[in-house]
């Protein structure tokens, strides 16, 4: 769970095998995903589960990260299907190393 400076990146353990589902954004092409659901981590954080396969933490701890909605079930339930940009997909990240 670090960088090895020397070779590559070696991925956090909440990212998950990808998969083709990723839209383009309009304009910046950027790769879209969709929040398909929630769970929590065993630190007691949200993590959504993206339509891409990938995970992202969705961490409420002002004043660095803002975001209340995630503590309430109510609100988790309307971002469901919601667009994300997926920073994993963003990077091009190899798939084939997540698996290890």
């Amino acid at each position: 769970m670090g960088q090895d400076l020397l070779q590559k990146n070696i991925e956090r353990t909440s990212v998950t095998k990808g998969s083709s589902d990723c839209e383009r954004g309009s304009g910046d092409n950027r790769p879209i995903s969709r929040i398909t659901g929630f769970h929590l981590d065993e630190e007691g954080h949200w993590v959504a589960e993206l339509s891409c396969g990938h995970t992202q933490h969705l961490r409420h701890q002002p004043p660095w990260q803002s975001r209340p909605w995630v503590l309430d079930p109510q609100q988790r339930q309307q971002h469901m299907g919601m667009p994300f940009d997926c920073g994993w997909c963003a990077q091009g990240v190899d798939s084939d190393t997540l698996g290890r």
